[in-house]
C-alpha cells in the first residue's frame, strides 16, 4: 500500500476530471473539477470546456463521496495510549492520568503526534478536523501553540480548527487563573471556546462563563457536556438558555451529552427541542464513550450514546466523531469516518447514509463550514473509495482511496495484492 501526495505545490490548481467512478447514488459518471469546484458532471463534463488539458485520473470502481470532516478531536493526546495507562479505563481514570503525564509532554512531542494524526486523517478522507487542546495552568499555552502553528501549516491540505479546552475551575476567585489563559489562548489565535463545566465546582456558573467569553470574542462555543451516564446530571438546559440568550444560535456545539440517553423520553424531548431552537448542533462520539461509560455495572449496562433519535426528530443536528485517537481516553481509533460511520450504524442504529452523512455534512455544519456535495458549483472536497456503493464503503472501508481537498489531490493511498503466497 502506497499514499502518494498530488506532486503540484498549493499554488498550482490543474484542472481533474475524475473519470468512471460512481457518485453516491450510484450511477456512473465522470466529475469535472476546475478552479476549485465541481465544473461538470456526467456527458457534460468531458464536453465542458474545462476538461481540455484537465489531468485525467481513471476511478473506475470508485465511489464519490461529499469529503468526511472530524467535528471532535483531541490532537493533543494522539497516539499517548501506550505511554499514559488509564489503570481505571473510566472517564476519570483517564483524566488523572493525563494530569500526572502533564510534565513528560513537550510542545515538540505535540506537534510530531498531531502531525502524524493529521497525516492519517487526510489519508482516511477527512477535508477539515476539529481538535479540542487542553488549556490549563498544568500546560499553560504549549499545546494551544502546538496546534495553532501546524493548523497554519498545514492550511491548503486540511482545515483544522483548533478548541481551547478550558480547565478546571474557570469560575470564581479560583479560575481567574483559567480565565486568563483563555484570554492569551484567544490572543493566540484560537477558534473556537470549549471546556468541560461538569468538572467546575459550578457547572451552570461555568457555562455562563464560557459562553460570554465566546460571545466577547465573536468565536463559536463546543463544549462537553454531561459525558456521563449519571441521569441526574443535566447541563443541556443551561447551555440552550445561555446560547439562545447570546445569539451564538448555529455556532454552538454541545459534544457528547451521554445523560441525554438516560432521561425518561419526555425529558429527553424537551431538552432535545431546546437544543434545536437554541441552534446548537449535537456532536454524539460512541467509540470514546461507549469504552468509557458504563464500566461500574456488571449487568444491565448502559451505553455511552446520546438520545440521538430523539433529537432528529427534535430537528437538532447531530454529528458524529472519533474523538479520542489511542489514547488514555481510548486505546482504539482507527481515525477514519467510515469507523464511526459503522459504530453509529450498529450502535446508533442509524441507517447507513443518515450515518455517513453524520460524518460529513452534518458535521461540517456543526463545525460551520461551507457545504459541499458531488453537485455542479460546489467546492471539491471529495472523497473517492474504491467500493461498488456508500453501503460498501461503509462496511467495507477499503484502504484505497483518494482524497482532493478544494479541488487539490492531497492524498492518494493505492493498494497492491498479491495472491498465492
Amino acid at each position: 500500500m502506497s499514499c502518494q501526495p498530488y506532486e503540484t505545490s498549493p499554488g498550482q490548481l490543474g484542472a481533474l476530471l475524475l473519470a468512471g467512478a460512481a457518485a453516491g447514488s450510484g450511477s456512473a459518471k465522470d466529475v469535472l473539477v476546475v478552479d476549485r469546484q465541481i465544473a461538470a458532471l456526467g456527458d457534460r463534463a468531458r464536453s465542458h470546456p474545462g476538461a481540455r488539458g484537465a489531468r485525467l485520473v481513471d476511478l473506475e470502481g470508485f465511489v464519490l463521496l461529499e469529503a468526511p470532516a472530524e467535528p471532535h478531536a483531541h490532537l493533543d493526546k494522539a497516539f499517548l495510549a501506550e505511554r499514559v495507562r488509564n489503570e481505571s479505563g473510566d472517564l476519570l481514570g483517564a483524566i488523572a492520568a493525563m494530569a500526572a503525564a502533564y510534565p513528560s509532554i513537550s510542545g515538540d512531542d505535540i506537534t510530531m503526534r498531531a502531525r502524524r494524526a493529521l497525516g492519517k486523517a487526510m489519508a482516511r478522507g477527512y477535508s477539515a478536523v476539529r481538535t479540542h487542546v487542553d488549556c490549563n495552568p498544568l500546560v499553560g499555552l504549549s499545546a494551544i501553540e502546538s496546534l495553532v502553528g501546524l493548523r497554519d501549516e498545514l492550511d491548503g491540505l486540511i482545515t483544522v480548527q483548533v478548541v481551547a479546552l478550558m480547565g478546571r475551575p474557570i469560575t470564581g476567585r479560583d479560575g481567574e487563573a483559567s480565565r486568563r489563559l483563555l484570554d492569551a489562548a484567544l490572543e493566540r489565535g484560537v477558534d473556537v471556546v470549549g471546556g468541560a463545566p461538569a468538572l467546575d465546582p459550578a457547572p451552570s456558573e461555568a457555562i455562563k462563563v464560557l459562553v460570554a467569553a465566546a460571545t466577547g470574542a465573536g468565536c463559536p462555543i463546543d463544549l462537553h457536556l454531561d459525558e456521563t451516564t449519571d441521569e441526574t446530571v443535566m447541563n443541556l438546559a443551561v447551555f440552550a438558555q445561555e446560547v439562545d440568550r447570546h445569539g451564538l444560535g448555529g455556532k454552538a456545539v454541545a459534544s457528547h451529552c451521554v445523560s441525554l440517553g438516560q432521561q425518561e423520553e419526555r425529558r429527553a424531548r424537551e431538552i432535545a427541542s431546546l437544543l434545536a431552537g437554541a441552534g446548537i448542533a449535537v456532536v454524539t462520539l460512541p467509540q470514546t464513550n461507549l469504552y468509557l461509560q458504563g464500566r461500574g455495572a456488571p449487568v444491565r449496562v448502559p451505553r455511552g450514546l446520546t438520545a440521538i433519535e430523539i433529537l432528529r426528530e427534535q430537528g437538532a443536528v447531530v454529528a458524529g466523531g472519533g474523538d479520542n485517537w489511542r489514547d488514555p481516553f481510548n486505546p482504539l481509533g482507527r481515525i477514519d469516518p467510515f469507523e464511526t460511520a459503522s459504530l453509529l450504524v450498529s450502535a446508533g442504529h442509524m441507517g447507513i447514509g443518515d450515518a455517513y452523512s453524520a460524518v460529513s455534512s452534518l458535521a461540517r455544519q456543526a463545525m460551520g463550514l461551507a457545504p459541499c456535495s458531488i453537485e455542479e458549483g460546489s467546492q471539491a472536497d471529495i472523497l473517492g473509495i474504491k467500493a461498488a456503493s456508500l453501503e460498501e464503503a461503509v462496511a467495507d472501508a477499503s484502504e484505497e482511496r483518494i482524497v482532493i481537498k478544494a479541488g487539490r489531490i492531497v492524498s492518494w493511498t493505492q493498494v497492491v495484492q498479491v495472491a498465492g503466497h
